[in-house]
């Protein structure tokens, strides 16, 4: 039987039901959302608001900028360049793949006191950490202390998951090519004697790393046993339950590993390697004078026309020295002001200054 068609049941979503039948609509629900009847606001841009808006931005932001600028020109910082390119460099003997190990000094001078903690770091450069693979070459649940993960590592560890058909533990490229130099600091006495520094190598790492995210295997045995049936990564020199003597900053908790697999965003970083804590407040914790940097070179970086450098800096509320942070707020800040006197000029030499709350940008 033929049905006849209208104009009405296109809008209505479809020809009227038979009778005794569920009527089938494409229409919406009746809703203000859905019918679009919710209210809207839509702000009105007059020289009256515009203008104290950036008058207002201005005046905010310059002197948080002046305050954060201030503030890291105040941080102390010094850096050493200890990559050994350079044939005057104490370390360029080191360069050579037969001196191992090997062991360079490097003096310098500190102008000024570090006052307050120091925070000691190591920096690489051109070494790109965030490579996609790069980045996903490990095994968080073996980092965890899971030992089935333990002894079957994740595929994505290839080529650093196994070794002499063993499991690499930890395993992946990021392990693999942890910084292993040993960065000692002195003193230089009066008497021209070396006094070393102590340097304190446990609060590098963040507590959510050290305490949740990486465990070392479950048991009471020691490391060893726990570790047994695993290897160690191919460029290591030891497996990771000998890394410290201290049970408590040993095997995947150990802080250094920690702070090396929490990879970083761009290819010149730098890493927190040891804290100097100030013991005495009448004393400076680094006095103005000659110190020494005794470097056991272990890690290549020539290879890919990397540096390496170590950083003593202090820090502030703020943290370390930034001054970008506070140039941004600078230059936001006085593009705001300068824009709100153009647009002001603008304003009073073509409108008529009684009625400007009345115009329309």
């Amino acid at each position: 039987m033929a049905m006849n068609y209208n104009a009405k049941d296109e809008v209505d979503g479809g020809p009227p039901c038979p009778p005794g039948g569920t009527a089938k609509t494409r229409r919406p629900d009746n809703t203000a959302f859905k019918q679009q009847r919710l209210p809207a606001w839509q702000p009105i841009l007059t020289a009256g608001t515009v203008l104290p808006t950036f008058f207002i931005i201005g005046l905010i932001f310059i002197p948080i900028g002046i305050g954060i600028f201030v503030t890291s020109n105040n941080i102390r910082e010094i850096e050493i360049d200890y990559t050994g390119t350079d044939p005057s460099s104490p370390c360029y003997k080191c360069l050579s793949p037969n001196v191992t190990p090997c062991i360079c000094t490097i003096n310098f001078t500190l102008d000024q006191s570090f006052e307050g903690n120091v925070f000691m770091y190591y920096g690489l450069s051109n070494f790109y950490q965030n490579h996609r693979r790069y980045v996903k070459s490990r095994d968080d649940g073996q980092l965890n202390g899971d030992p089935s993960a333990l002894l079957n590592p994740s595929k994505e560890c290839e080529p650093y998951r196994r070794n002499e058909d063993k499991p690499i533990a930890p395993c992946g490229a990021i392990a693999n090519s942890m910084f292993n130099d040993t960065l000692e600091l002195f003193q230089v006495g009066n008497a021209s004697d070396l006094m070393p520094i102590t340097l304190k190598k446990k609060g590098i790492a963040w507590w959510t790393d050290k305490n949740v995210k990486f465990r070392n295997p479950p048991g009471t045995d020691p490391l060893e046993e726990r570790f047994k049936g695993t290897t160690k990564p191919v460029n290591w020199v030891k497996p990771v339950y000998m890394l410290d003597s201290d049970e408590d900053n040993n095997g995947f908790i150990n802080e250094d590993f920690i702070v090396w697999m929490r990879t970083a965003a761009l290819p010149t970083f730098r890493k927190l390697y040891r804290l100097i804590e100030r013991k005495n407040d009448l004393h400076p914790t680094l006095p103005a004078g000659r110190y020494y940097l005794n470097i056991t070179y272990n890690y290549p970086v020539h290879s890919f026309d990397g540096r390496k450098r170590m950083i003593l800096s202090t820090i502030s509320w703020m943290g370390g020295k930034n001054p970008f942070l506070g140039i941004a707020y600078i230059t936001i800040g006085s593009i705001s002001f300068l824009l709100g006197v153009v647009l002001l000029v603008i304003n009073h030499k073509y409108r008529n200054s009684s009625n400007t709350a009345d115009i329309t940008i």
